[in-house]
C-alpha cells in the first residue's frame, strides 16, 4: 500500500471537503464519484475554497495549486487500488454505502483501512459483510469539513485497537481533534443535534415563535453560532430528516419522530441551501 494515497467516494459537500483537507496536508487524493460532472463540481468547490484561503493570506496561490495538484478523480471505484485508507463519502443511503463497500473491499489491500462518514447509520450495518470487519471504522467529519475541528470516530463491534488508534492519529495529523465513540444510531454528535434541530421545527410548526425569534433565542441565549433553522438549511433538510428516520427507527422512541413540516418540506424539495431554498431563501 501506499501510505500517503487515500480514496474518497463522494465528491459532494462532505466528500469534496475530506478530499481538500487530506490534499491540503500532502496526501495525494483519488476523489470517486459517478459522473464526471459531479467530480468537476467538486473539485471547483475545493478550488472556491482555497481561493478564499488564498484571499485571507492562510494560503498561497502556489500552496493552492499544489493542492488541487494532488487531487485525482475518477468514475468508479478502481479494480486495484494502492491506497492505505478509503472513505466513503456517500449521500445517507444504506443500500448505496453497502454496495460502496463491497466494491471497495474487493479493489483493496486487505489490511486498507475502510472508513464511513456516515452521520447516523450503524457501522456495523454498513459493513456486515466485508472481509476483514477490524479494519472498517467511522470517520465522521463535521460541515463544513475545511473549518470544522472534530472527527467523531466510530467504532464498530469488531474494529481494532489498531486501527482506531491509526485513525486517532491521522485525524490529529489533518489538523483535527479526534473523540472517539461507539456505534450506536445518531453516534454522539447527531443524536444529541438533530433532536434539537427537530424540536425547533416544531416549535415553528406550532407557530410558537417565527424563525428569526427561534434562530436568535438559540444564537444570543445559548451562544450558539447558528440558529437551528439556519443549520438545518446548512446541513440539508433531506440529510435531517434521515437522520431523525434512523434515530426513530432505530431506537423506537417517539421523541425522535419527524416533524411533519420538514417531512413536507422534503417533498416540496425545499432543502436548503443546496437547493436554494429552506427555512431561509439563499
Amino acid at each position: 500500500m501506499n501510505d500517503n494515497k487515500v480514496m474518497v467516494v463522494g465528491a459532494g459537500t462532505m466528500g469534496n471537503g475530506i478530499t481538500q483537507v487530506f490534499a491540503a496536508k500532502g496526501f495525494d487524493v483519488l476523489m470517486v464519484d459517478v459522473k464526471q460532472e459531479f467530480l468537476d463540481r467538486g473539485v471547483k468547490t475545493i478550488a472556491k475554497s482555497l481561493d478564499r484561503m488564498v484571499k485571507k493570506e492562510r494560503i498561497t496561490e502556489s500552496d493552492k495549486e499544489a493542492i488541487l495538484g494532488r487531487i485525482e478523480t475518477a468514475t468508479e471505484v478502481p479494480a486495484e487500488s494502492d491506497v492505505f485508507l478509503a472513505i466513503e463519502a456517500a449521500t445517507e443511503n444504506l443500500p448505496v454505502k453497502q454496495e460502496i463497500f463491497r466494491k471497495l473491499a474487493t479493489a483493496v489491500a486487505d489490511d486498507c483501512i475502510l472508513g464511513t462518514n456516515t452521520s447516523s447509520i450503524s457501522i456495523c450495518t454498513i459493513s456486515g459483510k466485508v472481509p476483514n470487519p477490524e479494519r472498517v471504522i467511522g470517520m465522521h467529519f463535521m460541515n463544513p469539513v475545511p473549518m470544522m475541528k472534530l472527527v467523531e470516530i466510530i467504532r464498530g463491534l469488531d474494529t481494532s485497537d489498531e486501527v482506531t488508534k491509526a485513525i486517532e492519529d491521522l485525524s490529529a495529523k489533518l489538523g483535527k481533534v479526534p473523540v472517539v465513540v461507539n456505534d450506536y444510531p445518531g453516534f454522539v454528535a447527531n443524536r444529541i443535534l438533530m433532536p434539537m434541530i427537530n424540536e425547533a421545527v416544531y416549535t415553528l410548526q406550532e407557530g410558537v415563535a417565527d424563525k428569526e425569534a427561534i434562530d436568535s433565542i438559540m444564537k444570543l441565549g445559548m451562544a450558539h453560532p447558528m440558529g437551528p433553522l439556519a443549520l438545518a438549511d446548512l446541513i440539508g433538510l433531506d440529510v435531517c430528516f434521515f437522520i431523525m428516520e434512523v434515530l426513530h427507527r432505530d431506537l423506537g422512541d417517539s421523541k425522535y419522530r419527524p416533524c411533519p413540516m420538514l417531512r413536507k418540506m422534503v417533498d416540496a424539495g425545499r432543502l436548503g441551501r443546496k437547493s436554494g431554498r429552506g427555512f431561509y431563501e439563499y
